[in-house]
């Protein structure tokens, strides 16, 4: 029996909450995954998991045994690493995990021109949306946090960033471009569900004076709790929509939506790379993410600069249509 491929097995088995979702991670038949799991409890005279037709749950001995494998797998992990770092040929998995819209709009994007720079390194991306994301099983794990963000993760911030209101130019030539926030009131608005609330207010406010602030009570045209359908109805000429700057980016750099209501915002964030809490980072993880970093700063500049160009525009713009 292998030990160390047994480990690994046991391990995405436990992280994959399947023997099945285990062997599609690991390019390996079901069959093969259980009976290298079935071998390591053979070897170790206990069992690791209860299985039953529902579910998969840890012994009591599993969930001390599946820890310390992780340290295990871990620590060989890193020799490797460390071992590789001395080598000039950057190549390699980097494993990341990143939200939906992170990784459509900031990830996505990047990915030709990363891959001209660095063609031997393989990017592992993981799309999903957690509460508590699982840092330490990703080298790095974007995400956003508003601007009072005091996580305990070690984190390198990529970019500051505006929640913004935009619209498609072909919206406001049909209803008309809104001068001030209480303008909004007689246009169609696209919102976020959070948590499962609609929400009725929206709040705008300067970031160069925070004491000039509206909150309005509106009746958005429609609610979603996914933001790329807001986004895409914004473009598609429904109406006005919040998102922040980088996502925004190609889009206003495009022309094809423009920034409604400049200076207002509607929040004000931070985009993150969160980090595993182990000291050693891989090279090749430092180059993606100084990559990721000089990529997305130079798109949000872009988007910036778009702004201000559409702004101007939008001074000779017609008034908002009577309804």
């Amino acid at each position: 029996m292998d030990r160390l491929q047994s480990m690994r097995v046991f391990e995405r088995v436990v992280s994959e909450g399947g023997f099945a979702a285990a062997a599609r991670a690991l390019d390996l038949s079901p069959a093969v995954v259980t009976r290298l799991v079935a071998d390591l409890e053979e070897h170790l005279g206990t069992r690791l998991l209860h299985r039953t037709t529902r579910r998969l749950s840890l012994t009591e001995a599993g969930e001390a045994y599946v820890e310390r494998v992780r340290a295990i797998l871990q620590d060989i992990d890193e020799a490797h690493n460390l071992a590789s770092a001395h080598t000039q040929d950057l190549a390699g998995v980097l494993r990341i995990l990143a939200p939906p819209l992170l990784a459509t709009h900031v990830l996505a994007p990047l990915l030709v021109g990363f891959h001209s720079q660095y063609p031997k390194i393989q990017l592992d991306v993981e799309v999903a949306t957690f509460r508590e994301p699982p840092f330490e099983d990703f080298d790095i794990t974007l995400m956003a946090a508003d601007a009072n963000f005091d996580g305990d993760v070690i984190a390198r911030k990529i970019v500051d960033t505006q929640a913004i209101l935009v619209a498609s130019p072909e919206y406001l030539r049909r209803r008309g471009t809104p001068r001030a926030p209480q303008d909004l009131r007689e246009h169609d608005l696209l919102r976020v569900k959070t948590g499962g609330e609609r929400p009725r207010t929206l709040r705008l406010f300067q970031a160069a004076d925070p004491t000039m602030e509206h909150e309005l009570e509106l009746h958005p045209i429609l609610w979603a709790n996914h933001a790329d359908t807001l986004l895409r109805a914004a473009l598609e000429g429904a109406g006005i929509t919040g998102t922040t700057t980088e996502l925004a980016a190609s889009f206003i750099a495009s022309g094809t939506l423009v920034r409604v209501l400049p200076p207002w915002i509607t929040g004000q964030l931070s985009l993150y790379a969160a980090l595993p809490s182990r000291k050693f980072m891989p090279q090749r993880a430092r180059v993606f993410l100084d990559y990721l970093i000089a990529s997305t700063r130079q798109q949000v500049d872009n988007a910036l600069k778009a702004c201000e160009v559409s702004c101007n525009l939008v001074k000779d713009a017609p008034a908002p249509a009577p309804r």
